[in-house]
């Protein structure tokens, strides 16, 4: 046999050993997928797929090959990715609104090509999930410039969904109107409330009236079907194209930066990760002098970051309230899990809602 034949018969052996551990990355992968779906996480994890390009390298002692290589792992994971999309293609992501809305252009960029629910509040959004009509709901935690989302917060200590990932979107608001209209014809202005508050300089400024609606598509669809040239609504970009409206006036937030984080839920828990950063807890105090100090104090003394503590009525009592904590840091480390048997001393009810990777924007 020639070199040649041997170097033939050489690669027709590892083709086919590269054949049978191709089909078993790709379980994995299948696995993975079904992991996603369940949990409401994206099928892109850049920061997981740049650990193991850079991993995988430190394998390859040949400079020469290298880049070879690396562009043969950026196609396989390319490959691996278009099979969890397939495979998740029939997720379905719950959301509040009609096409247009906040949370409806969010779920699509966390989730690109997943089918989306739209359902007429948090409440039916939140439901969705409960009764497995969808696999998740997106739903907004927090304004930069207006504050939280009571309703939704409530939601997370009510409920029994899992948050599984917190994301950053930056809003903005339009002034939107029929075609023919202008800002002078206006008079009054239907938007959610949280859109209402985020304008509310340029609301003042202009002497509107305003309405409250359940959310800023509505809105928007509101105007359009209304065809009153006096009627306006705050709502996005999208909106606007999805029901025919004009732009009277862009940019209307009163802060640039205007911010809104919204967390996805999801019936599964994520399981215990190294990477995981931030975690969300509710819980209740017991009725003793300093008992919501020393629960905040347990936090801290186990070196976890508290970012931020807010209280809301649990509607059980008068003048009784549940917390909400935000924190950063690992809760599935030891540490984590000492600081919550020791919280659990202070805490009537005291319950994990989420524990996840960092925010990101989208």
């Amino acid at each position: 046999m020639s070199d040649l034949e041997k170097a033939r018969e050489g690669i027709n052996e590892v083709d086919r050993q590269m054949a049978a551990l191709f089909v078993r990355r790709m379980a994995y992968a299948k696995t993975i997928a079904s992991y996603k779906k369940a949990h409401g996480l994206p099928i892109d994890d850049l920061a997981r797929e740049d650990a193991l390009i850079a991993r995988n390298c430190s394998y390859i002692a040949d400079p020469e090959l290298l880049p070879y290589y690396t562009d043969a792992l950026r196609h396989t994971i390319r490959l691996s990715k278009r099979y969890q999309r397939r495979i998740i293609e029939g997720m379905r992501v719950a959301f509040s609104g009609v096409p247009g809305a906040f949370a409806h252009i969010v779920a699509r960029r966390i989730f690109p090509g997943v089918a989306t629910a739209a359902y007429p509040d948090f409440n039916s959004a939140y439901h969705a999930v409960e009764t497995g009509e969808c696999d998740s709901v997106i739903l907004p935690l927090e304004n930069s410039y207006n504050g939280d989302v009571g309703q939704v917060m409530d939601l997370s200590f009510f409920g029994p969904l899992h948050i599984t990932g917190m994301y950053e979107a930056k809003i903005v608001q339009n002034l939107l109107g029929i075609k023919g209209s202008d800002i002078t014809k206006v008079r009054t202005v239907v938007s959610h409330p949280q859109a209402l508050g985020q304008c509310a300089p340029f609301l003042e400024k202009h002497g509107f009236a305003t309405e409250e609606v359940v959310n800023t598509a509505l809105a928007a669809r509101m105007v359009a079907e209304a065809g009153r040239p006096d009627l306006a609504a705050i709502a996005s970009d999208e909106a606007a194209e999805e029901f025919g409206l004009i732009k009277l006036e862009s940019h209307i937030n009163e802060k640039e930066d205007n911010t809104t984080r919204f967390a996805v839920f999801s019936a599964a828990a994520n399981e215990p990760a190294a990477d995981h950063e931030r975690f969300v807890l509710v819980f209740t105090v017991k009725d003793s002098a300093g008992a919501l100090g020393k629960a905040v104090s347990v936090i801290g003394d186990h070196g976890f970051n508290l970012r931020a503590v807010k209280s809301r009525p649990t509607k059980a009592l008068v003048w009784n309230y549940y917390f909400f904590a935000e924190a950063e840091g690992n809760i599935n480390s030891p540490e984590g899990r000492a600081m919550m048997k020791e919280l659990a001393v202070h805490c009537d009810e005291l319950r994990l809602v989420g524990s996840f990777k960092k925010e990101r924007t989208v």
